[in-house]
């Protein structure tokens, strides 16, 4: 639980919000989902947070935001989730990846190119002369060609060509070609393997 913001409760109501403690008080995870039916006053708490500088691990939390607001009185409660996937890191993110693909129904027929479930293509995306899964999200707009490709995940509009890619994250509109490899490359990125 320190890698997550951790609640503690009394009689079903949130008395404090850690962000990431050393040594967290509960199991109570902060995964993320929130409700919030006044929002004035959780903006009003983030504005606060920000002009007095209260920061936690060097950055603006939205627990701190929280944490004020069950300072002032504001009655927050928690709620189960039933699913919930980290995608904090690229191991993670490719994990949360095969488990919400493996929900996904038969993927479309391609000519010329082998899909091998699960896998998400949408009709966007322009695939010639590959094979594509198992476990690969591809993204609105992204073309892939030549290639093999394999537990990753292809954003919006980024070229794949000419490599065998496995558990790999390519950005938006970031291009990809050449030799086999894993990468994780950013947004706006481009990289070119040559022999």
């Amino acid at each position: 639980p320190e890698k997550f913001g951790i609640v503690e409760l009394q009689d079903g109501l949130i008395t404090r919000l850690v962000e990431k403690p050393t040594d967290p008080p509960t199991n109570l995870a902060v995964v993320g989902v929130y409700y919030i039916n006044e929002s004035a006053p959780l903006f009003a708490a983030l504005q606060e947070i920000m002009d007095r500088g209260i920061r936690s691990k060097g950055e603006y939390q939205l627990t701190d935001a929280l944490q004020l607001m069950v300072e002032r009185g504001f009655k927050l409660s928690v709620f189960d989730v039933q699913e919930w996937y980290d995608c904090g890191q690229p191991e993670t993110l490719l994990a949360t990846n095969r488990c919400l693909l493996g929900k996904n129904g038969p993927p479309p027929e391609i000519p010329g190119s082998i899909l091998i479930p699960p896998v998400y293509i949408p009709e966007s995306a322009k695939i010639s002369n590959s094979i594509i899964g198992p476990f690969v999200s591809v993204a609105d707009g992204a073309e892939i060609s030549n290639s093999i490709v394999r537990d990753s995940i292809i954003n919006e509009g980024a070229k794949v060509e000419n490599i065998l890619l496995s558990n790999s994250l390519i950005g938006e509109h970031a291009a990809v070609e050449g030799n086999f490899t894993q990468l994780n490359i950013g947004d706006s990125s481009a990289i070119k393997f040559t022999c």
